[in-house]
Formats: C-alpha cells, sequence, structure tokens
C-alpha cells in the first residue's frame, strides 16, 4: 500500500531547504504532513522495511541519502539488520 503523504514528504526533501530543516528538527517538518502516527515512528527510527512497504523505492532511497545514511546501511536497514 502506498502512502501520498510519506511519499509526498520524501519528493519535497528534494528541496534543499526542506531537507536542511529535516535534518536540523525533523518533527518540525513531519508536522507539515498529515502521516499516521506509526509511519512518524518509522521516519524517526529510520525503519526502512516499514517505509519500504509503503513508498517508491527511488524515493526511499532519496530520503536515506538525504538523512545521512550510507548505501550499505541503507542496505543494510532495508534487509532487516
Amino acid at each position: 500500500m502506498r502512502d501520498y503523504w510519506l511519499s509526498k514528504l520524501f519528493f519535497d526533501l528534494q528541496q534543499p531547504a526542506l531537507a536542511a530543516q529535516f535534518k536540523a528538527n525533523r518533527e518540525s517538518v513531519l508536522k507539515k504532513y498529515p502521516l499516521q502516527e506509526p509511519v512518524k515512528k518509522a521516519l524517526l527510527d529510520n525503519d526502512a522495511p516499514f517505509l519500504a512497504e509503503r513508498t517508491n523505492a527511488y524515493l526511499l532511497r532519496y530520503y536515506f541519502f538525504t538523512i545521512g545514511l550510507k548505501d550499505a546501511e541503507f542496505i543494510n536497514r532495508l534487509r532487516g539488520g
């Protein structure tokens, strides 16, 4: 099941100013999107498998790049490690 607002957040984070704000204070950015609580928790926990079920793979990878997670760690998280 795709989550429109999660995908919208990930798409919007391609804007450098919003990405910088997100890195500084995730909660302030998350308040701008009507995300369900489990989705917010997954974002705060960097829960890749949970998020992968709800958004496009390219947006998901870009999101983890934006928050500074290296590819190897992203793949490890995606596999549940």
